[in-house]
C-alpha cells in the first residue's frame, strides 16, 4: 500500500533519510581510517608488526584459516555456545523478574543474593564449572548463562517495577486481577525495556562465551586467542579478535532489527 505524504512530511522524511546515511557514512569513513592508519604505521616500523599486527597480516591469516578449513568451524562452535547462552539467560532472566514483580515477600528475600550473585567474579567458578560440567561445551554455555541472567533478571525487574502508578491504580480501581494488570500493562509497557536489556545481554553473552572458552575449551574463536597467545601467534590473536568484533556487531545488528519490527507491529 503506497502512503501519500504532505509536503512537510516528505521533506522531514528527506532530511531524515540524509542524516541516515551521514551517519553510516561517518561510521565507515572512520572505521576505513582506523585500519588505514593501522597498515601505514606498521609498514613504515612505526610499530612493531608482530606485536601490533595490522590488518593486511589479519587478511592473510583469514585466509589461512578459510583455507585449512577451521575459520567456519571455530565460528561455528562459538557462535552457537553463545546463542545458546544467550537465549537461556534471557528466559530465565525474564521468568525469575517476573517472580521477583509477583512476590513482594519473594523478591526482598532474593534480591541481596541477586546483587551478591552479580557482584561476584564468575571467572572465580571456573574450577567448580569444570568439575559439575566437565570439559566440554555444557561447561561454557553455563559460564554464559551465568554471566548474563543475573543481568536480565535485574534489567527486567526494574522495568517491571517503573510502570506507570497511575496506570496501576486505574486498572486497580476497575477490578483488574494481577494477571490481567501483568497481560496488559506491566510486560507491554516494558517492551522498551525488554530491548535495551537484549542489547546488553548480547555483549554479556559473548563475554561468558570468551570466558567460558578461556577456562576450557578445545575449539571456538576463545580457544584461538588462547592459543595464539600461548605460542606467540599475535597476528591469530588479532584475526579471532576480529571475528569477535565482527560477530558481535552481526548479533546487536539483529537485536536492532527486532526492535524496529517490534516497534512497526506496535505502530499497526
Amino acid at each position: 500500500m503506497k502512503h501519500s505524504y504532505s509536503a512537510e512530511h516528505a521533506r522531514f522524511l528527506r532530511k531524515r533519510r540524509r542524516k541516515l546515511a551521514l551517519v553510516w557514512a561517518l561510521r565507515i569513513g572512520l572505521l576505513a581510517l582506523f585500519l588505514g592508519v593501522w597498515e601505514l604505521v606498521t609498514a613504515l616500523g612505526w610499530a612493531d608488526p608482530f606485536l601490533m599486527s595490522s590488518p593486511s597480516r589479519i587478511a592473510k591469516t583469514l585466509a589461512s584459516l578459510y583455507a585449512d578449513g577451521s575459520l567456519f568451524y571455530h565460528i561455528g562452535v562459538t557462535l552457537l555456545e553463545t546463542l545458546i547462552g544467550f537465549a537461556i539467560s534471557t528466559v530465565v532472566g525474564c521468568a525469575v523478574a517476573l517472580l521477583l514483580w509477583w512476590s513482594e515477600t519473594l523478591k526482598r528475600v532474593l534480591e541481596p543474593y541477586i546483587v551478591v550473585l552479580n557482584a561476584l567474579p564468575k571467572i572465580a567458578l571456573g574450577p567448580l564449572i569444570i568439575i559439575w560440567f566437565g570439559t566440554g561445551a555444557e561447561a561454557i554455555v553455563f559460564m554464559t548463562v551465568l554471566v548474563g541472567v543475573i543481568v536480565a533478571t535485574m534489567h527486567m525487574l526494574t522495568a517491571f517495577l517503573s510502570t506507570d502508578k497511575n496506570k496501576l491504580l486505574l486498572l486497580r480501581s476497575m477490578g483488574a486481577s494481577k494477571l490481567q494488570i501483568l497481560q496488559k500493562l506491566v510486560v507491554p509497557s516494558s517492551l522498551a525495556s525488554f530491548i535495551s536489556m537484549l542489547k546488553v545481554n548480547v555483549g554479556m553473552a559473548w563475554i561468558g562465551s570468551i570466558m567460558g572458552e578461556y577456562i576450557v575449551s578445545r575449539a571456538g574463536i576463545g580457544y584461538l586467542i588462547v592459543y595464539g597467545g600461548q605460542v606467540f601467534k599475535l597476528d591469530l590473536v588479532m584475526t579471532a579478535t576480529f571475528l569477535l568484533c565482527l560477530l558481535a556487531a552481526g548479533m546487536y545488528f539483529a537485536v536492532v532489527l527486532l526492535e524496529k519490527i517490534l516497534v512497526k507491529n506496535e505502530e499497526n
